[in-house]
C-alpha cells in the first residue's frame, strides 16, 4: 500500500466522524492534499479541525516519507474527476476530458456530462463547440480518461440599472 492509500485509510474515519466525505488524496511536489466535501459545503472551522486531527494522525504513523506540507481543502468550483463516484456526482455539469491517444471519441472532449456509471462516461455536445447542439454524445471508458475536471463558466455581468450619465440628465431636463 502506497502513502496516499495509507493516508486515505487514516483520514477517512476522521472525516466520517464529522459527516464529511473524503474525496481525494494526492501527493506531489512536497504537498499532501486531502480533498474533503459535504453536502451544503464546509466552513473554515470544520476544515481547520480536520486539518489538526489528520495532522496528528500523520505525525503518529508517519506514512509519507520525507518532508511535506499537509493541505486540507474542498474541491472548489473546478474539481478533478478521477473515480466513477466523482463522475456520477458531476452528471449535469460542464466537463473537460483528456483521453488517451487513439480513443475513438477524440483526444480532448468538452461538454455536459450526461451519464456516468462504473465503466463509462457520456459527454454531450459542447455548447460552444463547432458541432452544434445536434452533435452526437461521446462515450468513453474510465480507463481511457487521462484527466478530467468540471468547468465553471461565469455568467454574463448584469448591467448597471437605473444610473444615467450626467449628460443624459441634462438632455432630459432641457425643454
Amino acid at each position: 500500500m502506497g502513502p496516499t492509500e495509507t493516508v486515505r485509510d487514516l483520514a477517512e474515519p476522521v472525516c466520517a466522524a464529522d459527516g464529511v466525505e473524503l474525496v481525494d488524496v494526492e501527493l506531489g511536489g512536497g504537498v499532501l492534499t486531502v480533498t474533503v466535501d459535504r453536502e451544503g459545503g464546509l466552513d473554515l472551522d470544520t476544515i481547520s479541525g480536520l486539518t489538526r486531527r489528520i495532522s496528528r494522525l500523520l505525525d503518529d504513523s508517519d506514512p509519507v516519507p520525507g518532508r511535506y506540507t499537509l493541505e486540507v481543502s474542498t474541491p472548489g468550483l473546478e474539481r478533478k474527476l478521477r473515480t466513477p463516484d466523482h463522475f456520477r456526482r458531476a452528471v449535469g455539469e460542464l466537463v473537460t476530458v483528456r483521453t488517451v491517444a487513439g480513443t475513438e471519441a477524440g483526444r480532448r472532449l468538452r461538454g455536459p456530462l450526461v451519464a456516468a456509471d462504473d465503466d463509462t462516461i457520456t459527454i454531450g455536445p459542447d455548447p460552444d463547440g463547432s458541432g452544434g447542439p445536434d452533435a452526437p454524445d461521446r462515450t468513453v471508458r474510465h480507463d481511457q480518461v487521462e484527466r478530467a475536471r468540471t468547468v465553471f463558466e461565469w455568467g454574463p455581468t448584469p448591467k448597471q440599472g437605473g444610473k444615467t450619465s450626467p449628460s443624459s440628465r441634462k438632455k432630459a431636463a432641457k425643454p
